[in-house]
């Protein structure tokens, strides 16, 4: 199981957002910012910063990508 934040990221060329924007407005490390870039894990603490920003719910920013375990 891993995660995606391709709908943030949908959201922010939506909304004309750069990462550095995103950062300035959460008040989220530049870390985080990476971490984000690299569809690593964040805590739900950054999570709900950049939710309260765009006033939205968590799944309209983050998505779990189940891997399929049947093949090889």
């Amino acid at each position: 199981m891993k995660v995606t934040y391709k709908p943030l990221f949908k959201l922010m060329i939506d909304r004309e957002m750069k990462k550095k924007d995103l950062q300035n407005a959460t008040g989220i490390s530049a870390s985080s910012i990476s971490k984000l870039s690299r569809d690593e894990y964040v805590s739900m603490d950054v999570l709900a910063k950049i939710c309260a920003v765009f006033q939205v719910q968590f799944s309209d920013v983050v998505e779990i990508v189940y891997e399929d375990k049947g093949e090889a």
